[in-house]
């Protein structure tokens, strides 16, 4: 009877400690915070380790359920965060001091890169940012409120040199004349691809300020839950 008795009991506390361990589990999955972060643009491989922390489970092992969406010329990214459809939207520091004149509760948590990878893409006969005093610049709308008012300025170029940038190379291929915004791991990749000689000027290199690929959300969800906050800039590293 008492080995019996023990058996009986044995079997009770262990049928009772996995279904603890699966209430635990359950509980733990279900108490993952959702968080939504929308990037800047269609996927790009600056954007990899976000990519990389959502594939590999850095983020669940957080405690984070995220939800990564791309960006893309027709979405405006501080729209969306000030409307609560994101959380966190990759952004850039000269849209959030503008944000911030304005009195809207935005504020910056994180950097990927130390530097912007802003750049401008020249064929091989442009020595330096300083030569394009003659040429045709391709600048993006976004860019017009961001590092063209820098350059302008630093260089003296105008406005009459300025032709809209629409993600498309070819009038760059076609006109030796043309210079345009540009990524390092982007629209000189495909020039190359192309066969098209290139060269790339950061505008870091020449002073330009900003952080790059930054993360950004508002003060409010910062206020209410910093520990989420701290978690997602967290979790990719």
């Amino acid at each position: 009877m008492p080995a019996k008795l023990t058996s009986s009991r044995s079997s009770r506390a262990t049928a009772a400690a996995t279904i603890l361990g699966v209430a635990l589990w359950s509980a733990s999955a279900y108490a993952a915070d959702k968080v939504t972060f929308l990037t800047s643009w269609f996927a790009q491989a600056e954007h990899g380790g976000f990519y990389q922390a959502k594939a590999t489970g850095l983020y669940e092992k957080a405690g984070l359920d995220v939800t990564l969406r791309m960006g893309g010329p027709q979405v405006n990214g501080m729209q969306l965060l000030l409307a609560g459809e994101t959380d966190f939207m990759m952004g850039y520091d000269l849209q959030v001091l503008k944000m911030l004149e304005q009195g809207l509760p935005v504020i910056t948590v994180a950097t990927s890169f130390q530097f912007d990878l802003q750049g401008i893409m020249a064929h091989d006969d442009v020595s330096s940012l300083g030569d394009l005093k003659d040429k045709t610049i391709l600048v993006a709308t976004p860019g017009r409120s961001t590092w063209w008012p820098w350059m302008k300025a630093k260089y003296k170029y105008t406005e009459e040199q300025t032709r809209p940038y629409t993600f498309n190379l070819q009038p760059f291929f076609a006109d030796k004349n043309v210079v345009q915004q540009s990524y390092p791991s982007s629209e000189p990749f495909q020039a190359k691809q192309q066969g098209v000689p290139v060269k790339f000027f950061l505008f870091a290199r020449d002073g330009y300020p900003p952080y790059g690929t930054t993360m950004v959300t508002t003060r409010g969800l910062v206020d209410r839950s910093p520990d989420v906050v701290a978690r997602f800039v967290e979790a990719p590293k």
